[in-house]
C-alpha cells in the first residue's frame, strides 16, 4: 500500500539534504540559497531564516500553487514565489536549487551571461546559460522574470542576485547548479586571458544533439 505519510517525509529529508550539501559545497553562504521538490499540485521548500545543519522534516514548508501555506508552521523561503514560476516554466523539473555560489553571481553582478566558450554549457538546454533581469527578492515580478527565462533554459543566472537550476530529481538540480557555478569560474578565467573566442551556432546545435543521446549513443 502506498504510504503517503512515508513518502512525504522522504521527500522532505532529500531536501533537507541537498540544502546541507548546497552549503558544504559552498554555494551558498550562512542562510542564502533555497532548495525546494515538488510535492502534490505545489511544493516543499526550505523554510526561511534557519542555518541548513538543523532543519528537521517538520521545518520543510509546503506551499500550495496559489502560495498559500500553513501560518502555524514554518514560514517558507522568501523566495518560493520564483520557485513556482520554476515548475510552470518546466513540466521536466522536479526539483529546484537556488544559490548565491561566488562566481555565477559575479557574473550575474555584472549582467553577464555565460555564453558558448565551452561545450558543456549545453547542460543546461542550450547553447548559453542566460540571465534573468534583476527585480527585488521574493517578489512576483522577480518570478515572472525567472518564469520567462527558465522556459528556454534548465538554468540560469540571475541579474544581481544568484543562480538557479532545475532538475528531474533533487541530486540532478544539485548537480547542474554545481556545474553552473564550475563554468562560471572558467569564464572568468576565460575573460582576465583576454576575449572568449566562441562556438558556433552550428557546433552547439552537434553537442545539444550528442547531450540528448549521452551514454546511449553508438561509437563512432
Amino acid at each position: 500500500m502506498h504510504d503517503t505519510a512515508r513518502d512525504e517525509a522522504k521527500a522532505r529529508q532529500g531536501v533537507i539534504e541537498t540544502a546541507q550539501a548546497m552549503a558544504r559545497a559552498g554555494l551558498s553562504p550562512g542562510t542564502s540559497g533555497n532548495v525546494s521538490c515538488r510535492w502534490g499540485d505545489g511544493i516543499l521548500i526550505t523554510p526561511t531564516g534557519l542555518p541548513y545543519d538543523a532543519l528537521r522534516v517538520e521545518d520543510v514548508a509546503y506551499v500550495g500553487p496559489d502560495g498559500a501555506y500553513d501560518a502555524a508552521g514554518r514560514k517558507p523561503s522568501s523566495e518560493w514565489r520564483f520557485h513556482l514560476a520554476a515548475y510552470r516554466a518546466r513540466e521536466d523539473a522536479a526539483a529546484v536549487v537556488h544559490c548565491h555560489s561566488l562566481n555565477a553571481t559575479a557574473l550575474a553582478c555584472a549582467h553577464k551571461p555565460i555564453p558558448a566558450f565551452h561545450y558543456m554549457v549545453a547542460v543546461a538546454g542550450g547553447s548559453d546559460i542566460p540571465l534573468a533581469p534583476y527585480a527585488t527578492f521574493g517578489t512576483g515580478e522577480l518570478a515572472a522574470h525567472v518564469e520567462t527565462t527558465l522556459r528556454i533554459r534548465k538554468a540560469c543566472l540571475m541579474a544581481n542576485h544568484g543562480q538557479i537550476a532545475t532538475g528531474e530529481t533533487l541530486p540532478a538540480a544539485l548537480d547542474l547548479a554545481l556545474e553552473v557555478e564550475t563554468l562560471a569560474a572558467q569564464y572568468i578565467k576565460v575573460l582576465e586571458i583576454g576575449e572568449p573566442r566562441l562556438l558556433s551556432a552550428a557546433e552547439m546545435s552537434r553537442v545539444l544533439a550528442r547531450f540528448a543521446g549521452y551514454g546511449q549513443q553508438p561509437e563512432e
